[in-house]
């Protein structure tokens, strides 16, 4: 009679059992013998050790909800990438690229004072209502920018909202996931979502090629890149209303600004690392398709799809490192990369040759976002995860505000490989203080995967 059938029984008197040989043949060494045990014994101390082996097992990360996060989060950032053409748009109009940085630079003011109530609103009133809410102001903003072309205000406020959306989004996006799994996995889940990031920028990077190719420069191309990105953001809409469905948020109705909460549980020096990469998006979202066509290159799709097929891979092969080396000296050997990527792209003439640059900051991506989004927000209590990960995407957005003006200053005055020099530069500067500040750290998450003196 089995182990189960015995406890589905009512109690009776206990009856003497015969002891039967039970051999370990795996517990024991190799020099034990087989002994001997009561059934009704083995029967009980099976019973009582299966439980702590199956609490012992975590239930799987990867599951329905993660999924559609990780499509939607690829419609998101295929529609951002439609919109690097921004520059472009701008130059259409009349303005020059100091005049694009200016305008991206002012957005992201307008953005970066609405992210510091951002994080402080999703604590209070739930991830599901902000994430909704900033899906329908990127909408918005995208539509501004086509619907009223000018170098005026419109355009100042559309590419606010749009880039205050996109950032909201974004935040409510990671902040979301990470509420899902356990502490010690944030960083690979919000690697491994990010991964997706990558396909859409494949996706995204190369339809903007696409209508490139078959549309004349003017008004009509930039509707229909614009228009596609729009469409994109509003099926992202849909996904979150059905992703957050069953989200329940518990309202707290005194919440502190972000400003103390900063000041308080100040990550470190991760946030400059954040700043740094601030301005090494800007640099390639915003600037390198005016060099592309400065140079008369088809387009920037060759550079996009090699970084981002590279950052795939090296995310999907290194979502378990930072449990092995630490999440620091990810972000030295990360900076490593964009370092080399940037000063590739000073020697730039030909459309193959953005391949070798963009595969090494592909690699720097794929290691650096995972590590800073983590860490920046791993001082933060689990209560206050919004504002932490809205400061931090403020800091990556300070980056590319104080360096848009300067980037677009260097260009028009002195070249694109100048300005491509001096991003390089810059993460260098950086890296050499984050490893000096960070060289003797212990990572938490290696103290937490070295396995215990019982195992």
């Amino acid at each position: 009679m089995s182990c189960q059938e015995k406890t589905s029984l009512q109690p009776s008197p206990p009856t003497p059992l015969p002891e039967e040989p039970v051999c370990r043949e795996k517990k024991t060494a190799p020099s034990e013998a087989c002994i001997s045990v009561p059934q009704a014994s083995l029967c009980t101390a099976v019973t009582a050790t299966a439980q702590p082996i199956r609490s012992e097992q975590e239930p799987t990360i990867y599951n329905q909800i993660f999924w559609w996060a990780y499509v939607a989060n690829l419609l998101l950032v295929s529609a951002n990438a439609m919109t690097f053409r921004f520059a472009e748009l701008i130059n259409l109009l009349g303005g020059s690229q100091q005049i694009a940085g200016m305008i991206v630079s002012i957005g992201a003011v307008s953005a970066l004072v609405g992210r510091l109530f951002l994080g402080q609103w999703m604590d209070r009133f739930g991830v599901r209502p902000l994430w909704l809410i900033t899906s329908v102001i990127m909408i918005v903003g995208i539509l501004m920018m086509v619907l009223i072309p000018s170098l005026g205000l419109s355009m100042y406020l559309g590419r606010a909202l749009f880039v205050f959306g996109i950032g909201g989004m974004f935040a409510c996006s990671i902040t979301h996931i990470q509420n899902q799994v356990p502490a010690h996995r944030r960083t690979e889940v919000i690697g491994s979502l990010g991964s997706s990031g990558f396909l859409g920028m494949i996706a995204g990077s190369q339809l903007g090629d696409l209508i490139l190719a078959y549309t004349a420069d003017s008004m009509p191309r930039y509707w229909i890149l614009f228009g596609v990105a729009a469409f994109f953001a509003f099926v992202y809409m849909l996904m979150v209303f059905w992703i957050t469905r069953k989200d329940v948020h518990a309202p707290r109705h005194e919440t502190p600004s972000a400003f103390p909460l900063l000041f308080k549980y100040w990550p470190g020096g991760v946030m400059i690392v954040a700043m740094m990469m601030g301005m090494g998006f800007t640099s390639t979202t915003v600037f390198l398709t005016r060099y592309a066509t400065s140079m008369g290159l088809r387009g920037v799709g060759t550079y996009f799809t090699a970084y981002a097929v590279t950052a795939f891979f090296i995310r999907v092969m290194t979502r378990h490192t930072s449990k092995i080396y630490g999440r620091h000296r990810m972000i030295v050997v990360g900076m490593l990369g964009h370092i080399i990527g940037h000063m590739g792209l000073c020697f730039v003439s030909q459309e193959w040759h953005f391949i070798f640059p963009a595969m090494c900051s592909g690699f720097a991506h794929a290691l650096l976002f995972p590590c800073v989004v983590s860490l920046g927000t791993e001082t933060f209590p689990a209560q206050f995860r919004g504002t932490g990960t809205t400061l931090l995407l403020c800091f990556l957005d300070l980056g590319g505000l104080l360096s848009a003006p300067l980037l677009g200053g260097i260009i028009d005055h002195v070249g694109f490989a100048a300005m491509f020099a001096t991003t390089a530069i810059g993460f260098s500067m950086v890296t050499l203080f984050y490893a000096m500040t960070t060289g003797r750290i212990i990572d938490p998450e290696i103290l937490h995967h070295r396995p215990s003196v019982q195992e």
